[in-house]
Protein backbone atom coordinates (compact mmCIF):
# COMPACT_ATOMS: atom_id res chain seq x y z
CA UNK A 1 0.00 0.00 0.00
CA UNK A 2 1.63 3.23 -1.27
CA UNK A 3 2.09 6.14 1.48
CA UNK A 4 0.10 9.46 1.02
CA UNK A 5 3.61 10.89 -0.08
CA UNK A 6 4.37 7.98 -2.86
CA UNK A 7 0.36 8.82 -4.16
CA UNK A 8 0.64 12.31 -4.74
CA UNK A 9 4.19 12.47 -6.49
CA UNK A 10 2.76 9.83 -8.87
CA UNK A 11 1.99 10.73 -12.17
CA UNK A 12 -0.02 8.39 -12.73
CA UNK A 13 -2.39 8.88 -10.07
CA UNK A 14 -3.21 12.54 -12.03
CA UNK A 15 -4.61 10.23 -14.46
CA UNK A 16 -7.11 9.09 -12.49
CA UNK A 17 -7.80 13.03 -10.51
CA UNK A 18 -5.72 14.91 -7.76
CA UNK A 19 -5.74 12.59 -4.66
CA UNK A 20 -7.62 14.75 -2.20
CA UNK A 21 -8.33 12.37 0.02
CA UNK A 22 -4.44 11.81 0.54
CA UNK A 23 -3.47 15.70 0.25
CA UNK A 24 -6.46 16.30 3.15
CA UNK A 25 -4.18 13.79 5.10
CA UNK A 26 -1.17 15.38 4.67
CA UNK A 27 -2.60 18.68 5.83
CA UNK A 28 -4.10 17.43 9.10
CA UNK A 29 -0.47 16.09 9.63
CA UNK A 30 0.83 19.46 8.72
CA UNK A 31 4.49 19.70 7.59
CA UNK A 32 5.86 16.03 6.33
CA UNK A 33 9.11 14.92 5.79
CA UNK A 34 9.26 12.05 3.33
CA UNK A 35 10.35 11.27 0.31
CA UNK A 36 13.18 13.83 -0.19
CA UNK A 37 11.50 16.43 0.63
CA UNK A 38 9.60 18.25 3.56
CA UNK A 39 5.71 18.85 2.14
CA UNK A 40 4.03 21.86 2.71
CA UNK A 41 0.25 21.48 2.68
CA UNK A 42 -1.76 24.49 4.77
CA UNK A 43 -2.63 27.62 3.34
CA UNK A 44 -0.50 29.67 5.74
CA UNK A 45 2.09 27.42 5.93
CA UNK A 46 2.25 28.14 1.63
CA UNK A 47 2.15 31.41 2.37
CA UNK A 48 4.74 32.10 5.08
CA UNK A 49 7.60 29.80 2.57
CA UNK A 50 6.17 31.95 -0.44
CA UNK A 51 6.84 35.44 1.27
CA UNK A 52 9.99 34.77 2.56
CA UNK A 53 12.62 34.23 -0.48
CA UNK A 54 15.76 34.86 1.99
CA UNK A 55 14.89 31.72 3.62
CA UNK A 56 12.99 29.88 1.30
CA UNK A 57 15.08 30.07 -2.08
CA UNK A 58 14.16 29.68 -5.28
CA UNK A 59 17.03 29.79 -6.85
CA UNK A 60 18.97 27.13 -4.42
CA UNK A 61 17.58 24.28 -6.06
CA UNK A 62 15.32 25.81 -9.01
CA UNK A 63 11.63 25.44 -8.56
CA UNK A 64 10.75 22.11 -9.63
CA UNK A 65 9.54 18.82 -7.34
CA UNK A 66 12.83 16.56 -9.27
CA UNK A 67 16.12 18.49 -9.20
CA UNK A 68 18.28 19.41 -12.67
CA UNK A 69 20.13 16.56 -13.73
CA UNK A 70 23.65 17.91 -13.40
CA UNK A 71 25.31 20.86 -12.41
CA UNK A 72 25.34 22.65 -15.86
CA UNK A 73 21.73 22.08 -15.83
CA UNK A 74 20.81 23.80 -12.19
CA UNK A 75 23.11 26.73 -13.60
CA UNK A 76 20.79 27.51 -16.60
CA UNK A 77 17.48 26.94 -14.89
CA UNK A 78 18.75 29.60 -12.15
CA UNK A 79 19.04 32.09 -14.88
CA UNK A 80 15.28 31.79 -15.09
CA UNK A 81 13.44 34.59 -13.18
CA UNK A 82 11.00 31.63 -12.28
CA UNK A 83 13.93 30.79 -10.36
CA UNK A 84 15.66 33.97 -8.89
CA UNK A 85 15.22 35.57 -5.65
CA UNK A 86 15.54 39.37 -4.77
CA UNK A 87 17.08 41.46 -5.90
CA UNK A 88 17.33 39.82 -9.36
CA UNK A 89 14.02 39.04 -9.00
CA UNK A 90 13.07 42.32 -8.11
CA UNK A 91 14.96 43.83 -10.92
CA UNK A 92 13.66 41.57 -13.96
CA UNK A 93 9.99 41.69 -12.52
CA UNK A 94 10.44 45.49 -12.96
CA UNK A 95 11.46 44.82 -17.14
CA UNK A 96 8.14 43.33 -17.11
CA UNK A 97 5.66 44.91 -14.59
CA UNK A 98 4.59 47.65 -17.29
CA UNK A 99 3.35 45.19 -19.87
CA UNK A 100 1.02 43.38 -16.41
CA UNK A 101 -0.79 45.95 -15.62
CA UNK A 102 -4.44 46.05 -15.84
CA UNK A 103 -4.15 49.22 -17.99
CA UNK A 104 -2.56 47.52 -20.24
CA UNK A 105 -4.24 44.70 -20.22
CA UNK A 106 -7.42 46.30 -20.89
CA UNK A 107 -6.37 47.46 -24.14
CA UNK A 108 -6.28 43.83 -25.49
CA UNK A 109 -9.85 42.93 -23.62
CA UNK A 110 -11.93 43.72 -26.79
CA UNK A 111 -9.78 41.39 -28.82
CA UNK A 112 -9.76 38.60 -26.46
CA UNK A 113 -13.44 38.77 -26.12
CA UNK A 114 -13.65 38.64 -29.89
CA UNK A 115 -11.51 35.29 -30.02
CA UNK A 116 -13.06 33.74 -27.24
CA UNK A 117 -16.39 34.33 -29.03
CA UNK A 118 -15.11 33.19 -32.16
CA UNK A 119 -13.22 29.90 -30.50
CA UNK A 120 -16.93 29.06 -28.69
CA UNK A 121 -19.13 29.76 -31.94
CA UNK A 122 -18.53 26.36 -33.25
CA UNK A 123 -20.17 24.73 -30.23
CA UNK A 124 -23.67 26.12 -31.37
CA UNK A 125 -24.27 23.41 -33.72
CA UNK A 126 -24.70 20.87 -31.38
CA UNK A 127 -22.34 18.28 -32.36
CA UNK A 128 -19.78 16.83 -30.01
CA UNK A 129 -16.21 18.99 -29.92
CA UNK A 130 -13.26 18.65 -28.10
CA UNK A 131 -13.49 21.67 -25.88
CA UNK A 132 -9.72 21.34 -24.47
CA UNK A 133 -8.33 22.05 -28.14
CA UNK A 134 -11.17 24.50 -29.16
CA UNK A 135 -10.26 26.44 -25.86
CA UNK A 136 -6.29 26.09 -26.04
CA UNK A 137 -5.78 28.69 -29.20
CA UNK A 138 -7.29 31.33 -26.61
CA UNK A 139 -4.01 31.60 -24.75
CA UNK A 140 -2.07 30.95 -27.27
CA UNK A 141 -3.84 34.02 -30.03
CA UNK A 142 -3.44 36.40 -26.27
CA UNK A 143 0.33 35.57 -25.47
CA UNK A 144 0.99 36.00 -29.56
CA UNK A 145 -0.36 39.51 -29.09
CA UNK A 146 1.36 40.40 -25.93
CA UNK A 147 4.65 39.41 -26.81
CA UNK A 148 5.13 40.31 -30.62
CA UNK A 149 4.70 37.24 -31.95
CA UNK A 150 3.52 36.16 -35.78
CA UNK A 151 -0.05 35.10 -34.89
CA UNK A 152 0.77 32.14 -37.61
CA UNK A 153 3.79 30.92 -35.50
CA UNK A 154 1.46 30.63 -32.06
CA UNK A 155 1.44 26.63 -32.33
CA UNK A 156 4.89 26.71 -31.46
CA UNK A 157 4.16 28.07 -28.12
CA UNK A 158 1.60 25.21 -27.67
CA UNK A 159 3.94 22.69 -28.65
CA UNK A 160 6.72 23.88 -26.27
CA UNK A 161 4.75 24.56 -23.41
CA UNK A 162 3.50 20.75 -24.13
CA UNK A 163 7.55 19.35 -24.35
CA UNK A 164 7.85 21.03 -20.95
CA UNK A 165 4.86 20.51 -19.31
CA UNK A 166 3.86 17.31 -20.37
CA UNK A 167 7.49 15.38 -20.46
CA UNK A 168 5.69 13.07 -18.37
CA UNK A 169 3.09 12.18 -20.79
CA UNK A 170 3.65 10.11 -24.01
CA UNK A 171 1.27 11.89 -25.42
CA UNK A 172 2.83 15.48 -24.75
CA UNK A 173 6.27 14.90 -24.70
CA UNK A 174 7.22 14.53 -28.41
CA UNK A 175 3.95 17.37 -29.84
CA UNK A 176 4.49 18.86 -33.20
CA UNK A 177 2.08 21.31 -35.15
CA UNK A 178 1.18 21.78 -38.65
CA UNK A 179 4.14 24.20 -39.90
CA UNK A 180 2.11 25.80 -43.00
CA UNK A 181 1.89 28.96 -42.76
CA UNK A 182 5.03 29.87 -40.27
CA UNK A 183 7.39 32.19 -40.45
CA UNK A 184 10.59 31.66 -42.21
CA UNK A 185 11.84 32.15 -38.84
CA UNK A 186 10.10 29.54 -37.51
CA UNK A 187 10.74 27.02 -39.66
CA UNK A 188 15.08 27.89 -39.58
CA UNK A 189 14.38 27.21 -35.59
CA UNK A 190 12.29 24.30 -36.16
CA UNK A 191 14.83 22.16 -38.34
CA UNK A 192 17.06 22.28 -35.10
CA UNK A 193 14.57 20.44 -33.04
CA UNK A 194 16.10 17.17 -31.62
CA UNK A 195 15.21 14.02 -32.28
CA UNK A 196 14.26 11.51 -29.90
CA UNK A 197 13.94 14.44 -27.86
CA UNK A 198 15.81 15.00 -24.76
CA UNK A 199 14.97 16.89 -21.18
CA UNK A 200 13.42 19.49 -22.28
CA UNK A 201 14.22 21.69 -18.92
CA UNK A 202 17.83 21.13 -20.02
CA UNK A 203 19.36 24.09 -21.71
CA UNK A 204 20.06 21.34 -24.94
CA UNK A 205 16.31 19.93 -24.71
CA UNK A 206 14.87 22.94 -26.56
CA UNK A 207 17.31 24.25 -29.42
CA UNK A 208 14.28 25.24 -31.68
CA UNK A 209 12.65 27.65 -28.90
CA UNK A 210 16.32 29.51 -28.12
CA UNK A 211 16.76 29.67 -31.70
CA UNK A 212 13.27 31.00 -32.50
CA UNK A 213 13.92 33.06 -29.22
CA UNK A 214 17.09 34.55 -30.52
CA UNK A 215 15.74 35.34 -34.15
CA UNK A 216 12.62 37.32 -32.12
CA UNK A 217 14.71 39.06 -30.45
CA UNK A 218 16.93 40.28 -33.27
CA UNK A 219 14.03 41.46 -35.26
CA UNK A 220 12.64 43.33 -31.92
CA UNK A 221 15.98 45.22 -31.89
CA UNK A 222 15.83 46.48 -35.89
CA UNK A 223 12.07 46.56 -36.01
CA UNK A 224 10.56 47.54 -32.92
CA UNK A 225 6.74 47.84 -31.81
CA UNK A 226 4.32 48.09 -28.84
CA UNK A 227 5.00 44.70 -27.62
CA UNK A 228 6.53 43.56 -24.68
CA UNK A 229 9.68 42.02 -26.59
CA UNK A 230 9.87 45.25 -27.84
CA UNK A 231 10.33 46.80 -24.62
CA UNK A 232 12.59 44.24 -23.44
CA UNK A 233 15.18 44.71 -25.83
CA UNK A 234 14.80 48.40 -25.68
CA UNK A 235 16.49 48.17 -22.30
CA UNK A 236 19.29 46.47 -24.39
CA UNK A 237 18.70 43.20 -22.31
CA UNK A 238 21.04 40.44 -23.03
CA UNK A 239 20.16 38.16 -25.75
CA UNK A 240 21.09 35.10 -23.64
CA UNK A 241 18.10 36.81 -20.72
CA UNK A 242 16.14 37.49 -23.46
CA UNK A 243 16.04 33.86 -24.26
CA UNK A 244 15.27 32.88 -21.01
CA UNK A 245 12.55 35.23 -20.31
CA UNK A 246 11.25 34.10 -23.32
CA UNK A 247 11.08 30.15 -22.41
CA UNK A 248 9.19 31.39 -19.54
CA UNK A 249 6.27 33.58 -21.41
CA UNK A 250 5.94 30.68 -23.84
CA UNK A 251 5.40 27.95 -21.34
CA UNK A 252 4.43 29.67 -17.94
CA UNK A 253 2.10 32.03 -19.64
CA UNK A 254 0.43 29.38 -21.69
CA UNK A 255 -0.45 26.50 -19.61
CA UNK A 256 -2.48 28.23 -16.11
CA UNK A 257 -5.06 29.45 -18.72
CA UNK A 258 -4.71 26.81 -21.14
CA UNK A 259 -5.81 24.01 -18.09
CA UNK A 260 -8.09 26.46 -16.07
CA UNK A 261 -10.23 27.09 -18.93
CA UNK A 262 -11.43 23.26 -19.79
CA UNK A 263 -10.72 22.63 -15.23
CA UNK A 264 -13.57 25.54 -14.78
CA UNK A 265 -15.77 23.91 -17.73
CA UNK A 266 -15.28 20.66 -15.78
CA UNK A 267 -16.37 22.40 -12.16
CA UNK A 268 -19.38 23.32 -13.93
CA UNK A 269 -20.29 19.95 -15.73
CA UNK A 270 -20.19 18.11 -12.39
CA UNK A 271 -21.93 20.92 -10.64
CA UNK A 272 -25.44 21.95 -13.07
CA UNK A 273 -26.98 23.72 -10.62
CA UNK A 274 -23.93 26.26 -10.17
CA UNK A 275 -24.07 26.15 -13.95
CA UNK A 276 -27.90 27.35 -14.07
CA UNK A 277 -27.30 29.73 -11.61
CA UNK A 278 -24.39 31.25 -13.25
CA UNK A 279 -26.41 31.72 -16.72
CA UNK A 280 -28.69 33.47 -14.18
CA UNK A 281 -26.67 35.56 -13.10
CA UNK A 282 -24.37 36.50 -15.30
CA UNK A 283 -22.34 39.11 -12.34
CA UNK A 284 -21.55 36.44 -10.55
CA UNK A 285 -18.92 35.55 -13.11
CA UNK A 286 -15.82 36.78 -11.88
CA UNK A 287 -16.39 35.36 -8.50
CA UNK A 288 -17.12 31.96 -10.62
CA UNK A 289 -13.53 32.40 -12.10
CA UNK A 290 -11.58 32.35 -8.77
CA UNK A 291 -13.79 29.45 -7.75
CA UNK A 292 -12.96 27.86 -10.38
CA UNK A 293 -8.89 28.45 -10.36
CA UNK A 294 -9.57 27.57 -6.26
CA UNK A 295 -11.19 24.51 -7.44
CA UNK A 296 -9.51 23.01 -10.19
CA UNK A 297 -5.92 24.34 -8.97
CA UNK A 298 -3.89 24.23 -12.05
CA UNK A 299 -0.32 24.29 -10.96
CA UNK A 300 -0.50 21.75 -8.20
CA UNK A 301 3.46 22.19 -6.50
CA UNK A 302 6.15 24.37 -6.19
CA UNK A 303 9.38 23.72 -4.55
CA UNK A 304 11.88 26.20 -2.58
CA UNK A 305 15.06 25.38 -1.05
CA UNK A 306 15.64 25.62 2.36
CA UNK A 307 19.14 28.86 2.97
CA UNK A 308 19.42 28.32 6.27
CA UNK A 309 18.51 26.45 9.26
CA UNK A 310 14.63 27.30 9.66
CA UNK A 311 11.12 26.39 11.63
CA UNK A 312 7.71 26.30 10.07
CA UNK A 313 4.47 25.27 11.79
CA UNK A 314 6.89 23.93 14.77
CA UNK A 315 8.83 21.50 12.87
CA UNK A 316 12.56 22.45 12.57
CA UNK A 317 13.91 22.45 8.54
CA UNK A 318 17.70 22.33 7.77
CA UNK A 319 19.37 23.82 5.30
CA UNK A 320 19.76 22.92 2.47
CA UNK A 321 16.46 21.26 2.19
CA UNK A 322 14.15 20.52 -0.34
CA UNK A 323 10.50 22.42 0.78
CA UNK A 324 7.70 21.71 -1.95
CA UNK A 325 4.17 23.91 -1.27
CA UNK A 326 1.16 22.13 -2.32
CA UNK A 327 -1.17 24.77 -3.64
CA UNK A 328 -3.85 21.52 -4.61
CA UNK A 329 -3.70 21.20 -0.80
CA UNK A 330 -3.82 24.69 0.16
CA UNK A 331 -6.90 25.28 -2.10
CA UNK A 332 -8.85 23.34 -0.18
CA UNK A 333 -7.75 24.00 3.42
CA UNK A 334 -10.58 24.12 5.95
CA UNK A 335 -9.11 26.75 7.97
CA UNK A 336 -9.57 28.89 4.87
CA UNK A 337 -12.09 27.52 2.69
CA UNK A 338 -15.96 26.58 4.54
CA UNK A 339 -17.02 23.31 2.69
CA UNK A 340 -13.63 23.31 0.62
CA UNK A 341 -14.13 20.14 -1.53
CA UNK A 342 -17.51 21.94 -2.99
CA UNK A 343 -17.83 24.13 -6.41
CA UNK A 344 -19.17 27.71 -5.10
CA UNK A 345 -19.87 30.41 -7.39
CA UNK A 346 -20.95 32.58 -4.77
CA UNK A 347 -18.79 31.49 -2.60
CA UNK A 348 -17.08 34.75 -0.36
CA UNK A 349 -13.89 36.06 -1.73
CA UNK A 350 -11.13 33.88 -0.10
CA UNK A 351 -7.21 34.00 -1.07
CA UNK A 352 -6.87 31.00 -3.24
CA UNK A 353 -2.79 30.56 -3.99
CA UNK A 354 -3.08 29.21 -7.81
CA UNK A 355 -1.57 32.40 -8.59
CA UNK A 356 1.13 32.05 -6.05
CA UNK A 357 2.12 34.59 -3.16
CA UNK A 358 4.89 36.97 -2.24
CA UNK A 359 7.71 38.31 -4.76
CA UNK A 360 6.64 35.57 -7.50
CA UNK A 361 3.03 36.32 -7.73
CA UNK A 362 1.93 35.77 -11.01
CA UNK A 363 2.69 38.41 -13.43
CA UNK A 364 0.19 37.28 -15.74
CA UNK A 365 -2.50 37.10 -13.15
CA UNK A 366 -4.70 39.50 -14.62
CA UNK A 367 -4.50 38.98 -17.95
CA UNK A 368 -5.13 35.03 -16.90
CA UNK A 369 -8.34 36.52 -15.54
CA UNK A 370 -9.48 38.48 -18.38
CA UNK A 371 -9.01 35.27 -20.47
CA UNK A 372 -11.22 32.92 -18.47
CA UNK A 373 -14.13 35.43 -17.63
CA UNK A 374 -13.97 36.09 -21.92
CA UNK A 375 -14.16 32.29 -22.87
CA UNK A 376 -17.06 31.57 -20.19
CA UNK A 377 -18.79 35.03 -20.92
CA UNK A 378 -18.72 33.39 -24.62
CA UNK A 379 -19.99 29.55 -23.12
CA UNK A 380 -23.17 31.35 -20.84
CA UNK A 381 -24.07 33.49 -24.29
CA UNK A 382 -25.00 29.83 -25.73
CA UNK A 383 -28.82 29.22 -25.64
CA UNK A 384 -28.38 25.98 -23.58
CA UNK A 385 -25.44 24.87 -21.86
CA UNK A 386 -22.91 22.57 -22.82
CA UNK A 387 -23.26 19.06 -21.39
CA UNK A 388 -20.25 16.05 -21.78
CA UNK A 389 -20.25 13.64 -24.73
CA UNK A 390 -17.52 11.86 -23.27
CA UNK A 391 -15.17 11.77 -19.77
CA UNK A 392 -12.42 13.92 -19.51
CA UNK A 393 -8.72 12.56 -20.46
CA UNK A 394 -6.60 13.92 -18.25
CA UNK A 395 -2.63 14.39 -18.25
CA UNK A 396 -0.20 12.53 -16.62
CA UNK A 397 2.19 14.58 -14.59
CA UNK A 398 2.38 15.63 -10.84
CA UNK A 399 2.74 19.32 -11.74
CA UNK A 400 0.34 20.59 -14.01
CA UNK A 401 -3.43 19.57 -13.70
CA UNK A 402 -4.19 19.27 -17.34
CA UNK A 403 -6.74 18.26 -19.52
CA UNK A 404 -5.68 16.42 -22.73
CA UNK A 405 -9.06 16.03 -24.07
CA UNK A 406 -12.89 17.43 -23.16
CA UNK A 407 -15.58 15.93 -25.34
CA UNK A 408 -18.70 18.06 -24.90
CA UNK A 409 -21.98 19.12 -27.05
CA UNK A 410 -24.00 22.13 -27.20
CA UNK A 411 -27.69 21.41 -25.72
CA UNK A 412 -29.96 22.85 -27.96
CA UNK A 413 -33.00 23.67 -26.92
CA UNK A 414 -36.18 21.95 -28.61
Amino acid sequence: MPSDVEVIVDPDTYTRGVPHDALTRLRDAGVVRAGGFVGVFRHADVRTVLRRPQVFSSWLGGTQLRDPATPGDLAYVRRMMLNTDPPEHTRLRGLLTKAFTPRAVAALEARIARWARELVAPLADGEPRDFTALAADLPLRTLAEVFGVPHRDRALMYDWSNRVIGYQDADYAHSSSDTTGMSEMALRALALRPDPQPDPRARGGMPDLYAYAHALGELKRREPGDDVMSNLMRHDVAVEEFETLFWLFSVAGNETVRNGIPGGLIALLRHPDQYALLKRDRALLPGAVEEMLRWWTPVMHFRRTAAADTELAGAGIRRGEKVVVWFSSANRDERVFTEPHRFDVTRAAGEHLSFGHGPHFCLGAHLARVQLRALFDAVLDLPGPLVPAGGPTRLRSNFQNGVKSLPVRHQLRS
